[in-house]
């Protein structure tokens, strides 16, 4: 009897999380921020389903209302943030492609597909999603800016935060990974036992 109410509770959050992606899929197919209210409801269905795991949090929380959210269910051990120039972002999200069936993403300056505008393994077409466009690149960095703000203030209130500034990810990556090293113990996996 148990098994089989875990297994309906379990079918039914799935299916409130697939509902909330669905959702928040469609702000992304217009080039548009997902709102609050769509990503915390999907954040925080993932993670209360994550509790006795370790993890790592990429992008969230973006705005105040999301950070208080997570307050609820955790406390943050350590928050980084990458000062990288408005410039430097724009042409890098601007130059991204995807192969929509698969999911594989490539970059046309460090990551570009063998033939030009087709995917590597299927020979499919690689599209631009509109949120990767330069107007819509350029917008959500603006408002990601703006409402970001509060939130890094917050985290460096609590002494919490690490920033890290540049335009290279290979120059940038071994000051962020030394931190990770120094605050985050390593986790075994079984197979090491």
């Amino acid at each position: 009897m148990d098994f089989t109410i875990d297994q309906g509770s379990s079918i039914y959050r799935r299916r409130k999380r697939d509902r909330v992606g669905d959702m928040a899929k469609q702000y992304i197919e217009k080039g548009l921020l997902v709102p609050d209210h769509v990503i915390t409801r999907l954040m925080m269905s993932e993670l209360e389903n994550r509790r006795s795991e370790p993890w790592l949090l990429d992008g969230f929380p973006r705005t105040l209302v999301q950070a208080e959210a997570l307050d609820k269910i955790c406390e943050l051990d350590l928050v980084i943030t990458l000062n990288i120039p408005f410039e430097t972002l724009k042409d890098r999200l601007s130059r991204r492609w995807i192969h929509p069936h698969s999911g594989r993403v490539y970059n046309l300056d460090f990551n570009p597909p063998h033939v030009h505008g087709i995917d590597d393994i299927t020979g499919e077409p690689l599209v631009q999603q509109e949120d990767d466009k330069p107007e819509a690149v350029a917008a959500r960095l603006r408002q990601y800016k703006d409402v970001a703000k509060p939130v890094i203030e917050l985290y460096k209130s609590r002494g919490v935060l690490h920033q890290f500034s540049g335009t290279e990810t290979n120059k940038i990556w071994p000051y962020v990974y030394t931190l990770f090293s120094n605050k985050i113990t390593p986790i075994q996996s079984k197979e090491a036992y």
